[in-house]
């Protein structure tokens, strides 16, 4: 025998026995530490259970609460009693009752027999850690953590930043350098033993039981302090997620740990029966040595972290959805918002979706209803026209609108006449296309046959409402594509903008207006905009029209188009 494996157990004894009992079965005894918070009926069962097998021995117990100094003493107990007991194992391999062997003990045995003096343990200092979760790093040395981080974890957060205030700072022991890994090692019995019999033990042991988490730092410190060659990394697949909670393994990982070479896994789902199956078999003998290489599965794991954090553009998830900047994307798919265009031209959304190919929406965020394609009433992913419940959420209303028909680009007028508060959210979405015709709300006003001072009153509002858009649009912090025209400028040369509009919908499939949009008729707009300034209104958003000189659309100047990128 050459190597003797410890094991930490909690849950799923029956399991851990059967894990036991392959290791033992293949010339590697077991001793297992069994939580004291585990009923004694319990372990007793366990007991019996492995009472045929002769190279099995339990520990004395110790309670094991996440963190705490219990787990440190229960891996004492153990190892000193595989050390005493098994006077042949030259390596002392460190397992929990959930690990599972993923390759042969042969190969293991033959891969130790390598590497005699070896210690197999991840130790790297405070500086060079990059994975500890909870913002503590050196900190866990200096300061006291008399409170449980998960049972009271007010009284935990409380003492620590009251030590911070204090300027209070633990003495670490003289000759220790700090180093934190993976609890899951495998130490030569040199090694061990001189940690265990260090005349120093009972002095660190005070020390290292005001430790956060001393299991990731006792052994990965003392180490060093008696190692004379350690590899630091661990012969254990154990993942974590960004939360720093075990990744579980189930059956359909099974090629997945394969492909990983390690020789034991954690944590395998209890449940896993295919897994147990698979791994659990005879020894086929002893094969070619592979190095164990987590790297190759870390790509898939990075990805699963990035699915589960991030999800899928423009998808937003009960786990996502309460955490601010926590999407990936703000909406699924790239669209259009037009401003002022259905006012200026006459059937607009019917010219446009004849030209680009694409679904144009009316007013989505009137006031009344949600006025989509067709005038239905009901659009995909069961989505109604009910202003009320859109208005209860709007940016969920138009991120739904917009994951339901990804695949096909969706257009929609908007307006100052529109529900606002979708606003900021339009100008923030790098997917939205904006193009906005400043002042052409005031084109329906003019032909309606409304009493003046209505209209006037009506012009005011619309235009403080539209000029606080246009800030937003143009606010340091807009990722969305802005073009913003005045009504005069679009009005004199409007092939121009249109043509770019439509490059952009489709910039795969370019063509060349023809013609555009029947203009609704402009005569006398210029003598309506001076009435409302003989009233006392000052319009500025439509630009330059001049009393009794109507616009007259044509193509001989370039437009001026404002764009911000």
């Amino acid at each position: 025998m050459s190597v003797g494996f410890v094991m930490l157990c909690h849950t799923a004894f029956d399991r851990a026995a059967q894990v036991a009992r392959h290791w033992a079965g293949h010339g590697c005894p077991v001793v297992i530490h069994v939580d004291k918070r585990v009923k004694g009926k319990t372990v007793r069962k366990l007991m019996r259970d492995l009472a045929d097998v002769p190279d099995v021995r339990f520990s004395s117990r110790h309670a094991c609460e996440w963190g705490t100094w219990g787990l440190v003493a229960a891996t004492q107990a153990a190892a000193g009693l595989m050390l005493r007991e098994f006077p042949g194992v030259r390596h002392v391999y460190l397992a929990s009752g959930s690990c599972l062997p993923l390759r042969p003990v042969s190969e293991l045995v033959a891969y130790l027999d390598e590497r005699p003096k070896t210690d197999f343990i991840e130790s790297v200092t405070t500086e060079d850690v990059g994975w500890t979760v909870g913002g503590l790093n050196i900190e866990r040395f200096t300061l006291r953590f008399p409170f449980s981080w998960r049972k009271n974890r007010r009284l935990f957060d409380g003492y620590v930043r009251l030590q911070r205030r204090l300027g209070f700072k633990r003495r670490i022991p003289p000759g220790l350098v700090p180093h934190l890994g993976s609890q899951w090692w495998c130490l030569t019995r040199q090694t061990l033993s001189a940690i265990l019999e260090d005349p120093e033990r009972e002095s660190y042991e005070r020390y290292f039981q005001r430790v956060w988490i001393p299991d990731e730092s006792y052994f990965q410190t003392l180490v060093r302090q008696v190692s004379g060659n350690v590899e630091s990394r661990s012969l254990t697949l154990s993942k974590f997620d960004f939360q720093g909670k075990p990744h579980i393994f189930y059956d359909d990982h099974l090629q997945l740990l394969r492909k990983s070479d390690c020789f034991v896994a954690r944590k395998i789902w209890p449940q896993a029966d295919k897994l147990y199956r698979a791994f659990l078999t005879e020894d086929p003998g002893a094969q070619a040595v592979a190095e164990p290489n987590p790297g190759k599965i870390d790509r898939l794991f990075a990805k699963a972290v990035e699915r589960r954090t991030k999800g899928r553009a423009g998808l937003y998830m009960q786990s996502r959805f309460p955490n601010q900047d926590w999407e990936n994307g703000m909406t699924a798919a790239p669209y259009s918002v037009f401003e002022g265009f259905a006012e200026l031209f006459e059937n607009f959304e019917t010219w446009l979706g004849k030209v680009a190919g694409v679904r144009v929406h009316g007013h989505l965020f009137a006031p009344d209803r949600v006025r989509f394609s067709g005038g239905e009433t009901v659009y995909n992913g069961s989505m109604g026209d009910s202003a009320m419940l859109r208005d209860y959420n709007p940016r969920s209303f138009l991120v739904n609108l917009i994951w339901n028909t990804r695949g096909e680009r969706q257009c929609f007028q908007f307006g100052p006449a529109d529900e606002q508060k979708i606003s900021e959210f339009l100008s923030r979405d790098p997917h939205a296309q904006i193009s906005v015709i400043s002042g052409a709300w005031a084109v329906p006003l003019f032909h309606s046959n409304r009493n003046f001072s209505d209209i006037r009153r009506e012009a005011a509002l619309l235009q403080k409402i539209e000029s606080q858009h246009l800030a937003v649009l143009r606010g340091l912090h807009v990722k969305a594509r802005v073009r913003i025209w005045t009504l005069a400028d679009f009005v004199e040369n409007p092939m121009e903008p249109l043509q770019s509009i439509i490059d952009e919908i489709g910039p795969r499939a370019p063509r060349r207006l023809t013609e555009a949009p029947r203009m609704a008729d402009l005569t006398g707009f210029g003598q309506f905009l001076q009435n409302l300034r003989n009233q006392g209104m000052q319009p500025v958003l439509m630009g330059d029209f001049p009393a009794g000189d109507d616009p007259r659309p044509g193509n001989t100047r370039r437009g001026r188009p404002y764009l911000v990128k």
